[in-house]
């Protein structure tokens, strides 16, 4: 006879232990530290490059003839629109230790990451869905990590997936996000390739969109990507930052490091690939399709403070839905839900919510060249930020 499993939802879903002792009780969940305000559902608008191979197979068409002379890639731009949904925490995570290492517990949030671009306008084009899990892990003797961490593990639909580790801090204001260039290198030796595509006037480059006129892509977007989200800090007020960096290569290492594929992987990287990536079963591939060899990326949660104008509520009557008020152009704003439980006349109200920055870069390697594929993006709340005055 069929055996009939349970149903299980992972609304309210909770990793428990199990334990050879009946009733036994669990060790309670640890704390998330600064995943805390990895909950509901974030969105907002970000920027991708990505060097993408080129097949002599199967050319990538464009409107225009490229005069640039390139044969092996395409630099595709995206301005992105981007939803970035958490779960609730999964609980008590228990991982056994072994010798002289004790049990040690986890806790952490999933997460659906799902991107379209937008470059030619809403809705756009889906290019991106990651599903992936936040963990926090304690401080552990074996190895000696002597602070609590934090991973970030992802499954990536072309055949990626990851583990980066690393720590947070937090700091007061606003953070200095710092510059980051996606030009390629070689992989041997590592000096810089730039390409004709990677300058913004060219027209007839192996780019998409190879003309930029009309286009919110600006030089100094592909000089430095990270200007994208840097420029949507002018006039805000954040009153501190928690910030994350998780690397699959964390640096420096020891005591962090990664474990990826030992046979197909170029180095200790947290990151493995399918066949088709890797191109053959050498070590290092000698002609990967598109070797992901390693991941770094930076979260910024910020804290900020903004004023929004209430008008007048009657004692017990609805909400107010009031929109948020950019400070500069381009600026993703929660709306607020305000509620008074004894009225209140019409006056300006200082409110808060939490806005998520990131910036991540992925290295990939095919034809003898390293190639930076950043993406950056700017996330508010997409439900409404209750406010009661």
């Amino acid at each position: 006879m069929a055996i009939e499993l349970p149903v299980i939802s992972t609304t309210g879903f909770k990793i428990g232990e199990v334990s050879a002792i009946a009733g036994a009780v669990a060790p309670a969940p640890p704390a998330l530290g600064p995943l805390a305000a990895f909950t509901g559902s974030f969105s907002g608008n970000g920027f991708n490059t990505i060097f993408r191979p080129d097949s002599l197979k199967t050319p990538t068409p464009f409107p225009v003839a490229p005069t640039d002379g390139v044969t092996d890639n395409v630099l595709e731009l995206n301005l992105t629109s981007e939803t970035l949904s958490f779960s609730d925490s999964l609980g008590s995570v228990p991982n056994r230790g072994t010798g002289a290492q004790a049990d040690i517990v986890l806790n952490g949030v999933p997460y659906l990451q799902a991107i379209n671009d937008i470059t030619a306008g809403a809705p756009g084009t889906p290019i991106h869905l990651e599903p992936g899990l936040w963990m926090i892990i304690p401080s552990t003797t074996i190895p000696a990590i002597n602070e609590t961490t934090l991973a970030r593990m992802a499954s990536i639909p072309h055949g990626t997936t990851f583990v980066a580790q690393g720590t947070s801090s937090v700091i007061a204001g606003a953070p200095a996000i710092p510059a980051v260039d996606i030009t390629p290198f070689a992989t041997v030796g590592g000096g810089k390739i730039p390409f004709q595509s990677q300058i913004a006037a060219n027209q007839t480059t192996h780019r998409i969109p190879q003309n930029l006129t009309g286009v919110a892509i600006t030089q100094a977007m592909l000089t430095d990507p990270n200007t994208f989200i840097r420029q949507l800090l002018v006039g805000q007020k954040i009153t501190s930052t928690t910030v994350i960096s998780v690397a699959t290569q964390p640096v420096p290492t020891p005591p962090l490091f990664g474990d990826g594929d030992p046979i197909n992987s170029t180095s200790d990287g947290g990151s493995a690939n399918i066949a088709f990536l890797l191109g053959d079963n050498n070590t290092p591939p000698h002609n990967p399709n598109a070797q992901n060899l390693r991941m770094t990326a930076t979260f910024w949660i910020e804290t900020v403070q903004t004023t929004i104008h209430v008008p007048a509520i009657k004692a017990g009557g609805p909400a107010v839905s009031i929109k948020g008020t950019p400070t500069t152009p381009g600026q993703p704003v929660p709306t607020f839900l305000v509620t008074s439980k004894h009225g209140t006349a019409a006056k300006a109200v200082v409110a808060t919510y939490t806005q998520i920055q990131y910036s991540q870069s992925v290295f990939l390697n095919f034809n003898t060249l390293t190639w930076p594929h950043v993406s950056v993006a700017t996330l508010v709340p997409t439900a409404d930020v209750p406010v009661a005055v």
